[in-house]
């Protein structure tokens, strides 16, 4: 998605000079050919809702450019407004003028040329180069010194929360936010991370792209396809390194992935930069699952694995000191102290006693205060009653304990993902031993809410497809002829055979007539379930991608679409209109490659019938074939050069 500007000047001709001109002609032009989606805030186009306009895009703009050329109160103003907002993302223009102002006198300044008025021809092209250059430069350096004078010299000031800022009102900035968010809600709840990813690529601004990469991220790793998570969370660093959430999921996704140096550096990295309650909890879970990693051997038996876990208590230990440490920080950080309290009960169950028992009712008593003023603040938080209930196995009898996690699972709002996590935990103490009645009630509630519950299916292999249409009648230079289609047909065929395609596996595609269409016919002979994915509403799909072919096409298009194992997903449906200059095309194969792979890289079958030919750009069948290989997926490409003897 291209960087927002908005560019703050005067309008109209002011002192011999035409700024519509200027912007027409030298600003906007420069600015979209080097990328940027450019925004000027006409007073005239826009009366009524200037202000309001104005305001969220010196918030929220990637890059404000400010043309200085005049002393015009409102372009000052605006200025002084984007430098207490950011500390970055200020470009200064003008043309010559007599003086500069003391308050931007040592700032740097790009100059343009100006003849009879408006932008010099001779200089034109070599100016636009210029602003398009530094534009560029700007946002490279947009997570380095301080642009802002407000920020350079008040140290210690830190930007507002851009969400905090969102201005009340129908204005533009909040209309694009809440739609974009509920489109990223609707995808979360329906288990579609691929969406989340299209749209992570489609915000409209720097700060959505943060919080789109971030979302994109953690739906991954809920799904536990932990390296697409991580290039999630690495592009959202790219954005802005400082942000220790990020980090600190980056850390616990480096642990996953088995790198668990890596990840105890950067938690112990955080814990050096910032001493709060996260970043230490951090370090507690990575402590507490390297020690569940050492015992938990699958096969083991019971008193293997308990005896195994009571030797590898210096890991033990080792874990609840963080955990304590985030509760002293911030006794609000109830998550902390109920871990805490958890492994020091478990220390004990493993027969090692505390070398302070005393302390024990104290590190209860804060952890079951904290929790409690906690539900009184979220009682419908699924997280917060989960803690509760985790406090009941400590003290309660089983009926207590069955009676806080029914409590917990109403408001868990039919998360699947949410429920199995928890469920997942309790079967760790489980496997130890620890409190047996009040786990194995726990762990009854659980398995009949799991049990109500349809958990997202997964395919044993996906198989994505990208290929050529059946040439148009004016199609110059023959690519797929109408007269090799049963070729194409036999040869989509035996690669699906020679793959082993079967009832367990998904196929993924467009609808196109030609290599879509057989592509789907052949994966339904075969009992694998096809979800098409359309880039418009049907009725514009079939005259723009199959009708063109001929009724027959038309008709295959329809058995495919009405065949029970197949769902047809629509591009405006789930993604929503398609954003300015996108391209529709493009983002229905992103689409269809960001779906296979949140499935399971690993998974991933890319079957091509392709000619080898096309730009490297996003969306096109080049990029599915460099990025399934990127993440070691396996890619089978059925040349149709030499198949149709082209």
């Amino acid at each position: 998605m291209a960087l927002h500007v908005f560019v703050a000047m005067p309008y109209g001709h002011r002192q011999n000079i035409d700024f519509d001109a200027v912007y027409a002609e030298y600003l906007k032009p420069a600015l979209e050919e080097a990328g940027f989606e450019v925004f000027r805030a006409d007073e005239e186009e826009r009366a009524g809702d200037i202000r309001t306009d104005m305001f969220q895009e010196l918030l929220l703009a990637d890059l404000v450019v400010v043309d200085l050329t005049l002393d015009n109160p409102n372009v000052w103003y605006e200025l002084g407004v984007r430098h207490a907002l950011r500390a970055r993302g200020v470009l200064l223009v003008q043309s010559e003028r007599a003086y500069q102002p003391f308050d931007t006198y040592t700032d740097r300044k790009l100059r343009y040329r100006l003849k009879d008025g408006r932008p010099d021809p001779a200089y034109l092209e070599a100016d636009r180069r210029s602003l398009a250059r530094m534009a560029l430069a700007t946002m490279e350096a947009r997570q380095g010194r301080p642009i802002s004078p407000v920020f350079q010299l008040l140290d210690g000031l830190g930007e507002p929360n851009w969400r905090q800022l969102l201005l009340t009102g129908n204005n533009e900035f909040r209309q694009i936010y809440e739609t974009w968010r509920q489109r990223i809600e609707v995808a979360r709840k329906a288990n579609h991370p691929g969406n989340i990813m299209v749209l992570a690529e489609e915000t409209p601004t720097w700060a959505l792209r943060l919080e789109a990469r971030r979302l994109a991220g953690t739906a991954l790793m809920r799904l536990g396809q932990y390296q697409l998570a991580l290039d999630q969370f690495e592009a959202a660093l790219a954005l802005d390194p400082d942000d220790e959430a990020n980090q600190r999921d980056k850390a616990m996704l480096l642990a996953h992935l088995g790198r668990k140096d890596e990840a105890r550096e950067a938690a112990n990295a955080l814990v050096r930069q910032q001493n709060g309650p996260e970043n230490w909890h951090l370090l507690g879970r990575l402590e507490a699952d390297d020690w569940i990693r050492r015992w938990r051997k699958p096969g083991s038996r019971p008193e293997t694995l308990r005896e195994t876990a009571a030797r590898e208590l210096p890991q033990l230990v080792q874990a609840i000191e963080p955990y304590m440490n985030a509760f002293v920080c911030d006794p609000s950080h109830f998550r902390s102290g109920i871990d805490a309290c958890t492994l020091r009960h478990l220390q004990i169950h493993l027969g090692h006693p505390l070398a302070n028992p005393a302390s024990l009712p104290n590190l209860e008593g804060g952890a079951i205060w904290s929790c409690l003023a906690a539900l009184e603040r979220q009682p419908d938080d699924y997280r917060t009653r989960a803690a509760w209930a985790e406090l009941t196995l400590l003290f309660n009898p089983p009926d207590a304990a069955a009676k806080a996690w029914r409590e917990a699972a109403t408001v868990a709002n039919k998360d699947w993902s949410a429920l199995e996590s928890s469920h997942r935990q309790l079967l760790i103490l489980r496997d130890l031993g620890f409190r047996e009645p009040q786990v194995g009630a726990a762990l009854t509630v659980l398995d009949d809410e799991i049990a109500r519950l349809e958990a997202p299916w997964q395919p044993r292999r996906v198989f994505l497809f990208s290929g050529h249409m059946i040439d148009t009648p004016d199609r110059p230079v023959p690519r797929f002829p109408a007269s090799q289609e049963s070729l194409a047909a036999a040869a989509i065929a035996g690669k699906l055979d020679e793959l082993e395609m079967g009832e367990q596996d998904l196929a993924i595609c467009g609808g196109a007539c030609g290599g879509d269409t057989l592509f789907a016919e052949a994966a339904l002979r075969r009992g694998c379930p096809v979800h098409l994915h359309l880039q418009f509403n049907e009725a514009d799909f079939l005259q723009a991608s199959v009708a063109f072919a001929g009724e027959t096409w038309v008709d295959r298009y329809y058995a495919v679409k009405e065949h029970a194992l197949t769902r047809i997903r629509l591009q405006p449906d789930e993604l929503g209109p398609l954003p300015k200059g996108g391209n529709p095309y493009v983002r229905n194969n992103l689409w269809q490659l960001y779906t296979a792979l949140a499935h399971g890289v690993d998974k991933v079958r890319f079957v091509g019938l392709w000619n080898g030919e096309g730009g490297s750009g996003p969306g096109g069948t080049e990029n599915m074939v460099e990025t399934v290989r990127r993440y070691a997926g396996r890619v089978s490409i059925i040349d149709t050069r030499q198949l149709f003897g082209l």
